[in-house]
């Protein structure tokens, strides 16, 4: 049984966008057409992230955008989520998908398309997310909508894996006007670059999750979640009272934090804020930590991430946190009480959406370093947020990591992702080294303010939409 879910989001408080050029085109061009955003979650992850900014941003404006979250049976997800491993050159489960697997995926994407038409009118332009939704492209286009598919998610390293990936997504690949990729290492062979349009993701400054908080507010959040011990209050600025009364019960509810003691005041914190998906690598940075970061600092590790039994496209999630939360409860006692693992809930809910977003930040901010470990990466979300808030960034070489990071100017980055006496070496030299904490922390700020927020990729999604409507219907793309 496929579902198609309409998100609401919160109309925007500010007034409405100024209409340069570039948006007055865009708006001319859409005639009052609807863009719809297609993916298949409303929490969770980055798109979903993404597009809880760029909703009302379109909105804004002036522009009329709509949101649809798909969602099927595990076996389809089974099925999606092989093909995220493959995509970034992973095995995965080793399974080959095969002509079940295929028309399994076909016969899902094409019941969503279906059911997101009634939706829709002709010319609508569709923007699909990731390759849970590409599968709808075909139908979506002979209705008479306007198609881009993009994929958040890529390698630049060439295998039989990614191949095999391509080659299962091809035929609904073609039905797409456009394909938006993160870097243009992500392309696959064989696509015309004539319909590849680049668009890096980014991050929204203004955000709950990336507004400005002082040290104070910082500790409060964290002392209401029971990760830091002493006393504190979160001071919240004009919408303090509502803020608070809602991190109190989200606190209260929704978050869990598995841990011997608190975090002493003022001990040096790491931290790694990821999905519990095998490529984000959670265990790996837990093992470092153990064997060379442990022994040669005095710092705490905290692991965090969403609670995995909300994620509902991801069925790795839950398997991946016990088997860390197992590790952490085998350790012997003296390192045990070092390591903090945070559990953070999501549900729609834009209270528990804004608390969940203060409490990120808020260990964001808290952490003297903090790490991405991840085996790949299609584009670092996590990392540009740590960019973006001066703090010092360990991460592997992987994926749109190397795109986003230059190793020694605005973090460190670590060629092998396995390697976890290099990750560990690289962790403990930025705890030792308060200056070049410093200075790899203000050049990642500004380098994340010239590329990576919401602003730039905005305009980019103008661009796309302008471009969506002046593409041929007729034949080709």
């Amino acid at each position: 049984m496929v579902e198609i879910t309409p998100v609401e989001v919160p109309a925007p408080r500010s007034a409405r966008c100024p209409r340069d050029t570039v948006v007055a085109a865009a708006l001319d061009a859409l005639g009052g057409r609807t863009v719809w955003h297609v993916n298949t979650t409303a929490v969770g992850g980055g798109v979903a992230e993404l597009l809880r900014s760029a909703i009302p941003r379109h909105t804004r404006a002036g522009m009329r955008a709509r949101w649809l979250v798909m969602n099927a049976n595990q076996e389809f997800f089974g099925i999606t989520k092989q093909l995220h491993h493959l995509f970034h050159g992973s095995p995965g489960d080793g399974r080959r998908l095969g002509e079940r697997e295929f028309v399994t995926y076909e016969r899902t994407t094409r019941e969503a398309a279906a059911k997101s038409l009634a939706h829709m009118t002709p010319g609508d332009l569709v923007l699909l997310h990731d390759p849970q939704t590409l599968g709808m492209a075909p139908l979506l286009r002979q209705a008479g909508m306007r198609v881009a598919w993009r994929s958040h998610i890529g390698t630049s390293l060439p295998g039989p894996e990614v191949t095999a990936a391509w080659e299962f997504l091809e035929p609904f690949l073609q039905a797409s006007f456009r394909c938006v990729f993160s870097l243009p290492e992500y392309v696959p062979p064989g696509l015309d670059t004539q319909h590849v349009v680049i668009i890096a993701p980014a991050i929204d400054d203004v955000s709950d999750k990336c507004r400005p908080m002082g040290e104070a507010e910082v500790r409060g959040v964290l002392t209401s979640i029971g990760l830091v011990g002493s006393p504190g209050a979160a001071c919240m600025g004009e919408e303090g009272e509502e803020i608070v009364a809602s991190l109190a019960a989200y606190a209260a509810r929704r978050v869990t934090v598995w841990q011997d003691e608190p975090l002493p005041p003022g001990a040096p914190t790491v931290l790694q804020l990821a999905r519990w998906d095998p490529l984000k690598d959670m265990a790996g940075t837990l093992a470092s930590f153990v064997r060379h970061i442990n022994p040669a600092t005095d710092a705490h590790l905290v692991l965090a991430g969403p609670d995995p039994t909300d994620v509902a496209d991801d069925p790795e999630n839950m398997a991946v946190f016990d088997a860390v939360l197992r590790e952490r409860a085998a350790l012997p006692a003296d390192v045990r009480r070092r390591v903090h693992l945070v559990g953070l809930g999501l549900a729609d809910d834009t209270a528990e959406l804004r608390a969940n977003a203060v409490v990120v930040n808020a260990l964001q901010r808290h952490a003297t370093v903090i790490a991405q470990k991840s085996l790949e990466e299609g584009f670092g979300l996590a990392v540009a947020e740590a960019m973006w808030k001066t703090r010092p960034l360990v991460a592997s070489a992987v994926g749109g990591i190397r795109a986003q990071v230059t190793h020694e100017v605005t973090g460190l980055l670590v060629d092998d992702p396995t390697d976890l006496a290099a990750f560990g070496a690289q962790v403990t030299r930025l705890l030792r080294d308060e200056a070049l904490r410093d200075r790899l922390g203000r050049a990642a700020h500004d380098h994340c303010a010239l590329r990576y927020l919401a602003e730039r990729e905005f305009r980019d999604h103008v661009l796309l939409y302008r471009d969506l409507c002046g593409a041929s219907l007729e034949g080709g793309r």
